[in-house]
């Protein structure tokens, strides 16, 4: 099943947040207070970023955390996959398959757009069997935090 994050989803997204930013899915971990600014940005509007709890069978299974934005190369809206997590336990159930048909249904787009570590090939493998590819450029960044 998949759900939008209520308020009272606060803690189960800190706790799922920190468990995928200790992962090896993520460069480096974040300052907890960024997970907290998230779900603070989450509750008070979803112009910028729309979050989902994935559960299977009653139980908290991780979840997806998408932004938008509009991309003229792509030809229109560009959905975001920022963040994709499953908890060790429910991976290999169909939830990220799952999760992908409910992101082309309610989430209609150009172009949906994720990023990977190199080294995840668990989740390149399922990435590549919903047709994604990879796109040959280097992100370049300035954070101001």
């Amino acid at each position: 099943m998949i759900r939008d994050l209520t308020a009272r989803d606060h803690d189960l997204f800190l706790a799922l947040c920190d468990e995928f930013y200790h992962s090896p899915a993520v460069a480096h971990p974040i300052p907890a207070a960024f997970y907290e600014n998230t779900f603070q940005e989450l509750m008070r509007s979803d112009v910028y970023a729309k979050c989902y709890i994935l559960e299977h069978e009653g139980t908290p299974a991780g979840y997806a955390l998408l932004s938008r934005s509009y991309s003229a190369e792509a030809g229109g809206p560009v959905v975001w996959i920022e963040e994709l997590y499953l908890r060790p336990r429910f991976r290999c159930h169909g939830l990220g398959s799952e999760f992908f048909a409910f992101l082309e249904e309610h989430h209609p787009a150009a172009r949906y757009r994720l990023e990977i570590e190199p080294d995840n090939e668990r989740a390149a493998r399922l990435y590549r069997s919903r047709g994604f590819e990879v796109l040959p450029y280097v992100q370049m960044i300035k954070d101001m935090k």
